[in-house]
């Protein structure tokens, strides 16, 4: 799925038996608050009240099913749509278990009919009006909808913005004290990743995402900018103040990568034949990472607002700086 705006807001407080949570990246949400709490949710300027937690929940996009396979939720989860890449092999087994509506986007009618109480979408398109998937059109149909917040964010997404999205979710299904273990062991492989290139010469990297006429690649606002930054590396269009954007081959050439990182997913080329393209390019060839050889991959899914964001700081450190991890 090409990656789309989306929006949410943060996360607030707790009083009594209410859980408000309202957003900006930057908030953390509520510690706890009982299975049976009301639930209110400012998301994206939607306001949602949930009475007890979803019971059936379609994962609208592949970074919300995985995000709440992580929380154990795999039993609340009835349905999947349209995944980026394969499944992670830890949520492998339940990822395939749960009967998937489409393998592109679905309908408004395929979504409604396994019968959902909620609809957790990760990019924007899930809720795309124009395809009759509008928030109001869930709302009047009796389902509450929650949008991931990567793209609706005014700063850049960071590693704490996953913790945050952890607890909101965790929060959302009651069960808050299952947030705390993850985001641990999140925290202690970024940081073992981030030890390991400590010192390391910069790497300049350009992410391409796909594109022929102009490249589509990452800016700063999306959560990949991190990724790179951690991973010893700096985002060749890291001043672009956009999740993703097109840019011009004149623009690359200009900024002279070492190492090109290509995003696999589903419905575009192979690695291989994105690499292939790239080296065609006649512009390119003195692009220190096309003269050397240097390219990396991330699954698009690495490089979103989900669970797996922290470990991708390893996968890419390995590749841009393999001498840190003999």
């Amino acid at each position: 799925m090409m990656p789309s705006r989306r929006c949410l807001s943060s996360v607030a407080a707790v009083m009594a038996a209410l859980v408000s949570l309202t957003g900006c990246a930057a908030s953390a949400p509520p510690e706890s608050g009982a299975t049976s709490a009301v639930v209110s949710v400012d998301n994206c300027g939607e306001q949602i009240r949930l009475e007890a937690p979803p019971q059936r929940a379609v994962g609208y996009f592949q970074q919300s099913v995985e995000l709440m396979l992580a929380l154990g939720l795999g039993e609340s989860v009835v349905a999947t749509v349209y995944p980026d890449n394969p499944p992670l092999p830890r949520y492998a087994e339940a990822y395939r278990s749960i009967p998937q509506l489409s393998n592109k986007d679905a309908s408004f009618e395929q979504v409604l009919s396994a019968a959902p109480d909620f609809v957790y979408g990760g990019y924007a398109s899930a809720f795309d009006d124009t395809a009759g998937r509008s928030r109001r059109a869930f709302h009047d149909a009796g389902v509450a909808t929650y949008l991931n917040p990567e793209y609706c964010a005014t700063e850049p997404i960071t590693m704490d913005d996953v913790h945050t999205e952890i607890r909101t979710i965790a929060a959302i299904f009651g069960v808050p004290e299952r947030a705390d273990a993850l985001i641990e062991e999140m925290r202690d492989r970024v940081a073992a990743a981030a030890a390991a290139v400590d010192g390391v010469r910069t790497a300049k990297i350009f992410v391409y995402d796909s594109g022929e006429d102009t490249a589509f690649t990452a800016g700063r606002q999306g959560i990949g900018n991190q990724i790179i930054e951690l991973a010893g590396g700096t985002n060749i269009f890291g001043d672009v103040e956009d999740t993703f954007a097109d840019v011009s081959w004149e623009q690359v050439v200009q900024r002279n990568p070492d190492v090109i990182v290509i995003y696999d997913y589903f419905g575009t080329p192979s690695v291989e034949d994105k690499w292939a393209f790239l080296r065609s390019r006649p512009e390119l060839a003195g692009v220190p990472a096309i003269r050397d050889d240097r390219y990396a991959v991330l699954t698009l899914q690495d490089a979103v607002l989900g669970v797996r964001a922290p470990y991708a700081v390893e996968t890419l450190a390995r590749q841009v700086h393999p001498e840190r991890f003999r």
